[in-house]
């Protein structure tokens, strides 16, 4: 089969059979985005779908830019629009790590109404990315392979400029959609391919650069493949543990069903925060448990990364034996019989404009709130405001991290204790905790 056709057979798997209108590619103007931007514009002749193109210059090295505009003239030779979107790093952190997290953000906000963005990882990805993994000794969760679909909600905290078209506003939503077709596909078949076509790309000097963990282990694939473990074998053994992992949270969402609910206001809104049966630990095992757990701390902080094993454990027999504590942004607290998880009101202290499109990364703000209106948790003195208009439900403690709308230095809405119009605010995963800990 054609690579034409395996992409084709990709793309009706990850979006058929009603495809978007509008569809985003991240294009560095390395090998394999370059076939994927070849193979995605042949596809969408036959399904007649529009491609916005996006080159993210971090600009880490002087080649950069150029790199850049070779992809900008590509897409003027295929008919398709691009922009280039420059982020510069503040020398603060991890670079790879603030790299990643920014290339994110700005394909976010260029990103339009456009919920589905192409990336063109490969197997031989997924082989480098197990031995990267396993070397850090990762494990089920971590060895598993890369997913071909998976939703992300950007921090929303790195800014760059754009230069080029972007896709229009209409329909947006918070958080987009990255799917991978080419990862049944090998970087020397995606190069091939280029060269059969005669398509430019260019060769990231980094991917050869032994300061880079991933560099130096692809140097090593070669030797692996001597003793039999070739890309292809470490593919397949992350892929499968894909599959051991996907049983694993199944299990772990069996137990929500058991155990959780979210906690819901009197007219049914959703508050963000998480009800727990006291008695939680007593189904399932220790690993399930601990796998929900993690994943229902992610799902209240919106973060990337789960916490350390031993911080989790350490919260899972507190809460056990009656007690709470903080952990990852997140407060826990027994109320009521129940178990509480909530946002830590110090973790979202912060202030944001109305013209912002998400708050503490889950929280979609309505176009309806005015822009110039202030976006920020409950706290104190909201509470002493809104006190005499709520139920008590949710508590003290766990309202004062609500979002809420704000002119001045008064409250108008706060939809988790049932102030104001309603609807200001909305969770960006509609499918709540069970669909969260199914896809992480």
């Amino acid at each position: 089969m054609s690579l034409d056709q395996r992409f084709a057979e990709a793309m009706g798997q990850l979006l058929g059979p009603d495809f978007p209108s509008d569809i985003a590619l991240a294009v560095s103007g390395g090998g394999d985005s370059m076939a994927m931007l070849t193979l995605a514009h042949n596809w969408s002749h036959v399904w007649g779908v529009r491609l916005w193109v996006v080159t993210v210059d971090h600009g880490l090295r002087p080649e950069s830019a150029d790199e850049a505009a070779m992809v900008a003239a590509e897409c003027r030779l295929l008919g398709w629009p691009h922009a280039t979107l420059r982020w510069h790093w503040d020398g603060t952190g991890n670079k790879m790590d603030a790299a990643r997290r920014a290339r994110l953000d700005l394909i976010d906000q260029w990103r339009g109404g456009v919920s589905h963005v192409l990336m063109a990882h490969t197997r031989d990805d997924l082989a480098e990315t197990f031995l990267m993994r396993l070397k850090r000794g990762s494990g089920v969760e971590g060895l598993a392979a890369m997913t071909p679909r998976r939703f992300v909600t950007p921090s929303g905290g790195s800014k760059g400029t754009v230069d080029g078209a972007g896709p229009p506003e209409d329909g947006r939503r918070a958080g987009f959609e990255v799917i991978r077709p080419c990862l049944d596909m090998t970087r020397a078949e995606l190069r091939h391919y280029l060269r059969v076509l005669k398509r430019r790309w260019v060769e990231d000097p980094s991917n050869a650069d032994p300061a880079y963990d991933r560099a130096r282990l692809r140097r090593l694939l070669p030797l692996l493949a001597e003793e039999g473990l070739d890309p292809e074998i470490l593919a397949a053994t992350a892929e499968r543990l894909r599959e051991e992992a996907t049983a694993l949270r199944l299990r772990a969402a069996e137990v929500w069903d058991a155990v959780g609910a979210p906690l819901l206001t009197a007219d049914g809104a959703d508050t963000g925060i998480l009800n727990l049966d006291p008695d939680w630990t007593r189904h399932g095992d220790p690993a399930t448990q601990r796998r929900l757990l993690s994943a229902m701390i992610r799902y209240v902080s919106g973060a990337d990364y789960a916490p350390r094993a031993e911080a989790l454990e350490g919260l899972r027999d507190r809460m056990a034996s009656g007690g709470g504590g903080t952990l990852h942004g997140c407060e826990v607290i027994h109320h009521r019989g129940r178990i509480l998880i909530f946002r830590e009101f110090a973790a979202v202290a912060e202030p944001t404009q109305a013209a912002s499109l998400v708050w503490d990364r889950r929280w979609q703000i309505s176009p309806t709130v005015p822009a110039g209106h202030s976006v920020r948790a409950l706290g104190e003195d909201g509470w002493q405001q809104a006190r005499d208009r709520s139920d008590g439900t949710p508590p003290f403690r766990a309202a004062l991290s609500l979002p809420s709308i704000w002119q001045g230095e008064r409250l108008l809405a706060c939809d988790g204790l049932g102030i104001g119009p309603g609807q200001t605010v909305r969770l960006c995963r509609a499918d709540g905790v069970r669909g969260f800990v199914l896809s992480h």
